[in-house]
């Protein structure tokens, strides 16, 4: 062997020890790791592509025509626990909050990274891996919910509260910012290209900003994006637009000593029935219309699906998926596999689990409801390693989910 050919293997093995030894370090793992699935998760796409959202299975049931109220006596309560004075004031034409110390979203983070900054601004000294820690443990789950955010606040951070509402409109955050709170918004992002899952991806992700100034004067709030940076502008066109495919939802956190102020704030909102009913109503109208798009259909679903009306959410969904929804729509929601599930159509609740899967290997949700299709269809053995497959993606599964769902087969 030449010196010349003993130098350059010694030169390549000293690359590769030096490479595996920085893999080694939890930050290099962690996004090498990242990129690595993104790879495969793109060479599988091209190999076989998912395709688009597939459309429903025929059915024969006929919409509710009457006006829909829910059943459940509970739920039926639509009495606001305040009542707030009416009008509100108009707030002042501007508000501009402190920005919290910037956060940049670890991968599949924007969630524990705006709860982060977020909880930064009533005190807080943690960051973004102590909430993700507890609420999504693996990196590869690539959502975190409204409800996994809350439990985080009112279990970690006691000291605070946060309430999550739908159908939230630009008057309701400007009225919170004005008086001093932050608003958390669940809306719409582009993915850079690198993050695609294929060529033919609509880079359409949903992702959590924090809005802490508006001005009506450029009609535009500043957010903080944990994605793609601090004190950013979004006009307020473009976050109706944004916002609409996730219900409006919003989220406020406050001192419970602040609660009756909040509850006045909300007015109607607070009480999260009559908030719904709200929603629902406003849907309702918007579908009746010519202009009704995918996501004013899905909506109407999902608030169907909360006061439990089933059959008419599924018809609402399968309206929206006619019209057509972005790829990752059942990446970070859910109403349609209860529905599906609900009403007894079982062969789309596994058609679009599956879908889903095919999407989003790495989603609990989709696993957890593709494993309950199967128990249906009376395939246990198929349900219980569906169930398991979403205990391992989170071991920490909102309210034991999996693991309930575990005990049907074991």
């Amino acid at each position: 062997m030449s010196k010349r050919t003993r130098n350059i293997i010694i030169a390549l093995t000293g690359l590769i020890l030096s490479a595996v030894l920085m893999y080694q370090i939890p930050d290099v793992r962690e996004r090498l790791a990242w990129r690595i699935d993104v790879f495969q998760i793109y060479v599988k796409n091209v190999i076989d592509p998912v395709g688009p959202v597939p459309t429903a299975l025929p059915v024969t049931l006929q919409p509710a025509t009457a006006t829909i109220r829910p059943t459940n006596t509970k739920k039926a309560n639509l009495t606001p626990s305040v009542t707030p004075p009416s009008p509100f004031p108009p707030p002042p034409a501007q508000v501009s909050m402190t920005s919290p110390p910037y956060e940049k979203q670890t991968p599949n983070n924007c969630g524990p990274a705006t709860l982060s900054m977020a909880l930064h601004m009533y005190g807080w000294e943690g960051d973004q891996s102590d909430i993700s820690d507890l609420v999504k443990p693996v990196t590869g789950d690539r959502n975190v919910n409204p409800e996994e955010l809350r439990y985080y606040v009112r279990t970690q951070a006691g000291w605070l509260n946060l309430e999550y509402r739908v159908g939230g409109t630009i008057e309701i955050i400007k009225r919170l910012l004005a008086a001093n709170y932050p608003v958390i918004v669940e809306s719409v992002t582009s993915l850079n290209p690198g993050d695609a899952l294929g060529p033919a991806d609509d880079l359409w992700a949903a992702h959590y900003l924090l809005i802490t100034a508006y001005d009506d004067t450029t009609q535009e709030f500043t957010v903080q994006d944990s994605y793609h940076g601090p004190d950013l502008t979004i006009s307020y066109a473009q976050l109706e637009e944004e916002w609409k495919p996730f219900n409006n939802l919003y989220m406020v956190i406050y001192f419970p000593q602040y609660e009756d102020e909040v509850k006045t704030l909300l007015a109607s909102d607070w009480d999260p029935n009559l908030n719904r009913q709200n929603a629902l109503i406003a849907t309702q109208a918007v579908t009746a219309t010519d202009s009704a798009d995918a996501f004013d259909w899905f909506n109407y679903g999902s608030n169907l699906t909360y006061f439990e009306k089933y059959e008419e959410a599924a018809l609402a969904y399968d309206k929206a998926r006619e019209i057509g929804l972005p790829l990752r729509m059942f990446r970070y929601q859910f109403g349609p596999f209860l529905a599906y599930f609900h009403s007894g159509r079982n062969d789309d609740l596994l058609a679009l689990t599956d879908y889903a899967r095919g999407i989003t290997e790495m989603s609990e949700e989709a696993w957890l409801w593709y494993g309950y299709g199967l128990y249906r269809k009376g395939d246990y053995d198929g349900a219980l390693k569906a169930w398991q497959k979403a205990d391992g993606i989170n071991p920490k599964f909102f309210e034991d989910q999996a693991r309930n769902a575990m005990q049907l087969v074991q």
